[in-house]
């Protein structure tokens, strides 16, 4: 089987090598890039090559520049998203933004995960999550109807509590979830609701969220950029007697 080849214009693929050695920490905050004229020698690269692909670094908030002084590594740390089922809203830091509340037919794998009967509706939640006045998940979350149709999750106002405190209020407590993550092209609706630079992808979680009995309540999918972001897991490691 004929291996890969790179056939991604060469800005792109020095972009590439420089966020690599950034999110390695081999290039630290505060560090000062090399000349363009040491990069151009470097890469064996024109010097509109090199321009293009700082622009791009400096797009993606990688990179700033200093007049008089050079380019240097921004002093921004990767935006750490714990993977949990609900991010309360905190003061100047997050708070959630409702774009749309329906009742739909959920997509193929909504209805799926919620072990729904075809032509089945579910209640649909659309929101942004803003951290520091910066926009940095989509979610659209779908309930099934015949829990959810007169609570307040069909509603189109915040809830307090969110929705783990609706769901318990119904007698449906969350306890388990399971995520499904991949990476893919973003849509245009994505590019734009998300503010993301050219060429970002971005990371998809499929959430099915679960109640007593692995009853499923909620089917969420989550949409980060893929820049500067990771998503931290933790989970507790028990050791049996072989």
């Amino acid at each position: 089987m004929p291996r890969a080849h790179d056939t991604r214009p060469r800005h792109q693929q020095i972009a590439a090598e420089l966020r690599d050695l950034i999110m390695r920490g081999e290039l630290r905050p505060g560090t000062q890039l090399p000349s363009t004229a040491q990069l151009v020698a470097q890469y064996n690269a024109a010097n509109a090559t090199i321009q293009h692909a700082l622009k791009a670094l400096k797009d993606e908030g990688f990179l700033d520049s200093r007049v008089g002084k050079g380019v240097y590594v921004r002093d921004r740390q990767p935006f750490v998203i714990d993977a949990a089922a609900y991010i309360a809203p905190a003061p100047g830091r997050f708070r959630y933004q409702l774009l749309t509340v329906d009742n739909v037919v959920p997509p193929a794998d909504i209805a799926d995960g919620l072990h729904l009967a075809q032509d089945a509706t579910t209640i649909v939640r659309a929101r942004i999550l803003i951290h520091d006045e910066q926009p940095v998940e989509l979610s659209t979350s779908y309930y099934p109807a015949e829990i959810a149709a007169d609570s307040r999750l069909a509603k189109s106002a915040k809830i307090r509590g969110g929705a783990p405190q609706a769901l318990a209020d119904l007698g449906f407590p969350q306890r388990t979830f399971i995520d499904r993550i991949s990476v893919r092209a973003p849509t245009p609706e994505e590019i734009e609701t998300l503010d993301l630079p050219d060429g970002t992808p971005v990371i998809r979680q499929l959430r099915i969220i679960y109640s007593d009995n692995e009853r499923p309540v909620e089917a969420s999918v989550l949409i980060k950029g893929g820049h500067l972001y990771e998503l931290l897991y933790r989970q507790a490691i028990t050791t049996e007697p072989h």
